[in-house]
């Protein structure tokens, strides 16, 4: 299966904090946390799409349809548990409907896209044993946290890098 390019939104400073100490407090548990993920490019985001290839087109296009949006306030409205015998564990995220709206124009533009429809979210946790699931749930809780995307980007794993779309770099 081929790696997979991603547009992704970004949270601003307090969300990535926010993020980042439930990835802590996993680790800090012993349990598997994004924080074991050693990539430089890993960093607390919000997948729009997971696709094998996009274009400058594509790129354009999600600028052109969420960029005006940004920042995008939104609510970590509880936890997601997905998977089988390995689980991924993830805040869900309440998104306005302008945002979904984007989103699925974008997402309807674009082929061979890993999961259909969206589920906005943050992963805390992949690959994640089923036994030690309540642990998570009761560490990480049900703590409404509100987040600012601020950013949009692109990651290309092929060449190792993410590309900000919007806002424009400044130069």
């Amino acid at each position: 299966m081929p790696r997979l390019n991603a547009l992704e939104l970004l949270p601003d400073d307090d969300g990535e904090a926010a993020v980042r100490a439930d990835w802590q407090a996993l680790r800090d548990a012993g349990l598997p946390s994004q924080l074991d993920h050693a990539g430089a490019t890993n960093t607390p985001h919000v997948t729009v799409v997971a696709v094998p290839a996009l274009d400058a087109d594509d790129e354009a296009r999600a600028v052109d349809l969420l960029a005006p949006l940004l920042p995008i306030q939104v609510r970590a409205s509880g936890l997601a548990v997905l998977g089988r015998e390995r689980l991924t564990i993830a805040r869900l995220l309440d998104v306005d409907d302008p945002v979904l709206r984007a989103v699925l124009d974008l997402r309807a533009t674009l082929e061979d896209h890993a999961h259909p429809g969206w589920l906005a979210h943050v992963t805390l946790a992949r690959r994640f044993p089923r036994a030690d699931l309540q642990r998570a749930v009761d560490l990480l809780g049900a703590d409404d946290v509100v987040l600012r995307l601020t950013r949009l980007r692109r990651w290309d794993p092929e060449a190792g890098t993410v590309t900000p779309l919007a806002p424009p770099a400044r130069g």
